[in-house]
């Protein structure tokens, strides 16, 4: 059986892999143009007597960042979907800035951003947002390395943990 320290250093170990693996992965795949998301990224550990708490916190927009969202013409295995909200056109604007690109019109003049944001908006309402998994896999990963102990004395199970976490729309 393990002790209140062992289990709460194996949670905090699992917690600090999980985190550093999304972090990585968010760089890794250019989803960290203002670090926004990167530095929102936490968690905490409660260890008591007869119970164990784990929870992830993130940016609201992380979880689409990290399921993805079906568009109207492009779908994905996700529970989120694009059927009459676009994305929001003023997000989109300081992001494109942030990145520094422009498109041109027809004639060669450089677009404004704000007509850049329209485009974008509407290709992302129909294309959608492809899953980057870089929460899930990493956390996935970590739990199959917990210790058997932990995870028999609690009853863990992946999916159900995953899902407790992140509380259907938010990490908290």
């Amino acid at each position: 059986m393990l002790t209140k320290g062992q289990t709460r250093k194996a949670l905090e170990l699992f917690k600090g892999v999980v985190l550093n693996q999304s972090r990585a992965i968010l760089s890794k795949k250019g989803k960290n143009v203002s670090s926004k998301l990167f530095k929102s990224l936490d968690g905490d550990v409660k260890v008591s007597k007869n119970s164990l708490s784990l929870s992830f916190v993130m940016e609201d927009y992380g979880i689409f960042q990290d399921k993805g969202v079906s568009g109207t013409k492009k779908k994905y295995n996700t529970p989120y979907s694009y059927t009459t909200k676009r994305p929001p056109a003023k997000s989109l604007e300081d992001w494109i800035s942030k990145r520094g690109f422009q498109f041109r019109d027809k004639k060669g003049k450089f677009m404004s951003y704000k007509s850049m944001s329209y485009i974008i908006s509407n290709s992302i309402f129909e294309k959608g947002i492809k899953p980057s998994l870089f929460f899930t896999k990493p956390f996935e990963k970590a739990f199959k390395n917990l210790p058997n102990e932990l995870v028999e004395a609690y009853g863990l199970d992946v999916e159900d943990f995953l899902a407790f976490t992140l509380n259907n729309k938010r990490l908290r």
